[in-house]
């Protein structure tokens, strides 16, 4: 059997009656992208298959962990897991949400949004009255975080879990943008 990766994917579609394109992020296991189109299909359904892609990622290192995918009950005892984090905030004269992104190895979801409000992002993309989603009166703050396990889709769930292996020096992800077609993949 091929190799198991973990996949962080940035899909784009207009659905109907939309005006503008809209975006998620999906996360999903195979041997190979290719082998989740129709994983990517079925997510989201009021795209009526007319999703692209405009960015992926192979998901391979995080922080000093190797990142693998093994068969559920298989992994070693980690105190660490790999949370996703959206941060959503505003910057002056700017008619739009901006969003920052964050992959992260802590051991529970408030040292998550410690590393969060951390970023640089966090701490610079501030100005007074702005609303935000929580009590921040900055116009910043984390519009998302999720365990990557949580999200994935039930039958990946019951299949395999993610193990974060120690390993220092490992090279950054290869992170490819653009306009990905799913019937090309």
């Amino acid at each position: 059997m091929a190799e198991l990766k973990l996949f962080m994917i940035l899909l784009g579609c207009k659905p109907a009656g939309r005006h503008v394109e809209q975006h998620d992020f999906f996360f999903g296991i195979a041997p190979k992208l290719s082998d989740l189109v129709d994983e990517i299909k079925n997510y989201w359904p009021e795209a009526d298959g007319k999703i692209h892609l405009d960015g992926w990622r192979e998901v391979n290192a995080v922080e000093a962990y190797r990142v693998t995918v093994v068969a559920k009950g298989n992994a070693s005892i980690q105190t660490d897991k790999l949370f996703f984090i959206n941060l959503g905030g505003y910057l002056p004269n700017r008619f739009e949400e901006q969003h920052y992104v964050i992959l992260t190895a802590k051991p529970n979801y408030a040292a998550a949004l410690k590393e969060a409000k951390s970023t640089f992002f966090f701490q610079n993309n501030k100005f007074p009255g702005t609303n935000t989603h929580i009590d921040d009166k900055y116009g910043i703050d984390v519009d998302d975080i999720y365990q990557i396990e949580d999200i994935l889709s039930p039958v990946q769930k019951e299949l395999y879990e993610i193990e974060l292996v120690p390993e220092e020096g490992l090279p950054e992800d290869e992170i490819h943008l653009g306009y990905f077609k799913l019937d090309l993949l």
